[in-house]
């Protein structure tokens, strides 16, 4: 059996699809790296919202995800970009957010780490903003939660030099009662935050991002870079005090710098392990024997996938991995929080399909082909 996809240019071609998943068995957490994925929110359907209104969550289905994960030995990184924040989820669904995934972990003994931001202001002074973070950090910390101290639109508007940077990330940090995840997220992810750390020049706002972890090197366990650049990332890892780590967020290059060299590794806190879960929890556990070349023939072709839904604009990415969740089923419907569902085309989710559908990821592959006929007919496309 064969489905017409249509492609960019406006015509079909011919897919015949997979008729049996890869063997992906849940497990125990790694040994070799420390492993998140930054997973996604499951917006209720049937809730009478616009783009505009608070989001409706389907709390039910949300948590049930975040086993799954768990469940694979990956970590959860809760509340972050994946989850729409700023992009359709408030402030406080991120509260309640938080609050559930946390008591969740909890019950199921499954590693959490939640973002920390200032996302409850559009703007405001240095001082406003530092409230901001110590309301979340305050919420995160009583969770019993690890802390993401995430970049901020609002510091990036009001920041005035380096120096700014350096006085609210101390001030935090200071305070903070265990060591926190650090999270530089490039504008590619969000064109609000260009200029971060006092700088549009990457070599001088890095200099900035590691005076900050220098004098803090106790409050920083690591940093998640998420800049789509593997040889700033590399370089940036070799100059970390001894003892903080570094999470790679870079969804183009992680096989090679999960798997590093010679003088180190990232360990990693990746949006794509969101629909690539099983997979990569399956990489790690290889890579935990030593078998680098092993580890890199599962996950080296699963970055096709990950480009695909990265590309620009790169913030849209969440709705491919809606996408794939929905024809995994792992969610009844194909409804995002700020009606982001429509924010790619039909296009590019046919290729998303094709793509996981290639590597084995549904574990019901004739569901998704279903599925992904169903969104076709929606569409108007037939053969």
């Amino acid at each position: 059996m064969t489905i017409e996809l249509p492609d960019a240019r406006g015509g079909l071609r011919t897919y015949e699809p997979r008729t049996e998943p890869l063997a992906l068995a849940a497990g125990t957490p790694f040994a070799s790296r420390t492993v998140f994925s930054a997973a996604h929110v499951v917006a209720d359907p049937y809730a009478d919202t616009t783009p505009d209104s608070p989001a409706a969550v389907d709390w039910d289905a949300t948590l049930a995800f975040r086993r799954h994960l768990w469940s694979h030995g990956l970590g959860v990184a809760e509340a972050m970009d994946t989850a729409q924040r700023g992009m359709g989820l408030d402030w406080a669904g991120a509260a309640e957010l938080i609050r559930r995934s946390a008591a969740e972990a909890k019950a199921v003994g499954g590693r959490i780490a939640c973002g920390v931001g200032t996302d409850q202001i559009v703007s405001g002074t240095l001082a406003e903003v530092r409230a901001a973070y110590e309301e979340q950090l305050a919420l995160v910390e009583e969770s019993g939660a690890q802390a993401v101290l995430m970049a901020s639109r609002a510091l990036a508007a009001a920041a005035r030099s380096p120096e700014d940077y350096l006085e609210v990330y101390g001030h935090l940090l200071r305070q903070c009662a265990e060591p926190v995840i650090l999270h530089w997220l490039g504008p590619m992810f969000d064109p609000a935050l260009e200029g971060y750390w006092g700088s549009s020049d990457l070599d001088a706002a890095t200099d900035t991002f590691l005076e900050v972890i220098a004098a803090h090197p106790d409050k920083v366990d690591g940093i998640k870079v998420s800049l789509l650049d593997a040889g700033r990332e590399v370089a940036l890892r070799r100059r970390l005090p001894q003892g903080v780590r570094c999470y790679t967020g870079d969804d183009f290059h992680y096989p090679e710098l999960i798997a590093g060299d010679e003088q180190g590794f990232s360990h990693a806190l990746l949006g794509i392990f969101d629909p690539l879960g099983p997979l990569a929890a399956q990489a790690v556990r290889v890579l935990d024997t030593g078998d680098t070349a092993g580890f890199r023939a599962l996950l080296d072709p699963t970055v096709e996938l990950s480009r695909h839904l990265f590309r620009a604009p790169t913030r849209f990415y969440k709705t491919g991995v809606v996408f794939l969740a929905w024809l995994a089923g792992h969610q009844n419907h194909f409804a995002m929080v700020g009606g982001l569902q429509s924010a790619r085309s039909l296009p590019h989710l046919a290729r998303a399909y094709e793509l996981a559908d290639g590597l084995g990821l549904f574990p019901d592959p004739k569901l998704a082909e279903d599925r992904m006929r169903t969104l076709l007919h929606l569409y108007g496309v037939t053969p």
